[in-house]
């Protein structure tokens, strides 16, 4: 049975939309255990109002404090009684498979890197993130785990993307690019300049260089770049969606023809929107870490913790990180090594 270890307390709306959506879970899962870690004065009650065929297959793990939403994540290393820490730290015992968080962003970075820890063939475990466009799935990754970054980090970024779009969106042999400011060789920064010959050595579909706009236009499977930057784009296209959907939404307003297209393209705005949406999707994965960490929206509802626990499920029933140790062998074992040596000497 699967054992998930959920932060009751991380979030906008915790516990109650958290431990809703680990309801729903469990409901449609039933091959699922879940500890439900938090304030078990606050969690007790939301559970105790479902009937008794959910008895034994969850546990309230009590957590007395909870990292807010401000707070800052080294903090959380300190609040050992807080519930992101005592989930994590469930995962690092063995006790559980997963975690799943609404909470703190900085905070389950955190604890998924320092407590539950990388894979050991990884230095740094990465964020990424599938963005849609009109031919599937982009992977872009890292967006925010890892600011600052070396040559033979973005090929292991590589290693990881393409274990994710194989392993998790099913796409074959995917197309990898390095993000820059031209698609010529030797368009970029320093670190671009660098990474690129090492990308080319590997086994990887390594393709060159991506430009922004192949985020979203479907040319490259797998895009990879450091999390400053990653992190920058991921929130400006969370901005514009945004702005976009804001700007039609006051267009339609000024005219009557215009609310009746509106009405009649609502199932494709629908469709639209369910792409766009978090709670879709649950929640991000901080990839390459000893165990499934997914990290979910701040103001995730029960659907999108529901949805998260799903995405948690696929990583540990794809065996993810097994997969993981052998590409980063078979695909760039031999470009890793040469530049450990090279570090080396």
């Amino acid at each position: 049975m699967f054992r998930l270890a959920l932060d009751a307390m991380g979030g906008d709306y915790a516990p109650l939309q958290i431990v809703r959506g680990g309801i729903l879970a469990l409901k449609e899962f039933p091959d699922i255990f879940i500890y439900f870690v938090g304030q078990k004065e606050k969690i007790q009650p939301i559970l105790e109002k479902e009937n008794s065929s959910l008895q034994g297959r969850y546990e309230i793990v009590d957590a007395p404090e909870r990292i807010e939403m401000d707070e800052a994540p080294s903090r959380v290393l300190k609040k050992k009684n807080s519930s992101l820490y005592v989930a994590a730290k469930l995962v690092r015992e063995g006790k559980a498979d997963a975690l799943v968080s609404a909470g703190n962003t900085g905070a389950v970075l955190a604890v998924g890197k320092f407590v539950i820890g990388a894979i050991k063939e990884l230095e740094r475990p990465s964020i990424g993130v599938a963005f849609p466009n009109p031919k599937g799935k982009t992977v872009l990754l890292d967006v925010g785990a890892n600011v600052d970054v070396k040559p033979r980090h973005m090929v292991q970024f590589a290693v990881i993307g393409h274990t994710y779009a194989e392993e998790i969106l099913g796409i074959k042999n995917p197309r990898i690019g390095i993000l820059s400011i031209g698609e010529e060789e030797g368009k970029g920064n320093e670190l671009v300049k660098e990474t690129y010959p090492l990308l080319k050595e590997t086994k990887l579909n390594f393709l060159g260089n991506a430009e922004g706009r192949d985020i979203f236009n479907g040319n490259f499977d797998v895009i990879v770049c450091d999390g400053f930057v990653g992190n920058v784009v991921l929130k400006a296209s969370e901005s514009l969606g945004f702005a976009v959907l804001n700007m039609i939404k006051e267009e339609v307003k000024r005219s009557f023809w215009a609310k009746i297209g509106a009405f009649l393209m609502r199932k494709a705005f629908l469709k639209l929107k369910q792409k766009a949406d978090f709670a879709e999707y649950g929640g991000i994965p901080l990839l390459g870490a000893k165990a499934p960490v997914i990290i979910t929206h701040g103001k995730a509802n029960a659907k999108a913790i529901r949805n998260a626990i799903r995405a948690a499920t696929e990583f540990y029933n794809h065996h993810f990180n097994d997969v993981l140790r052998k590409n980063l062998i078979n695909l760039a074992g031999e470009v890793l090594a040469k530049i450990k040596n090279n570090y080396s000497s």
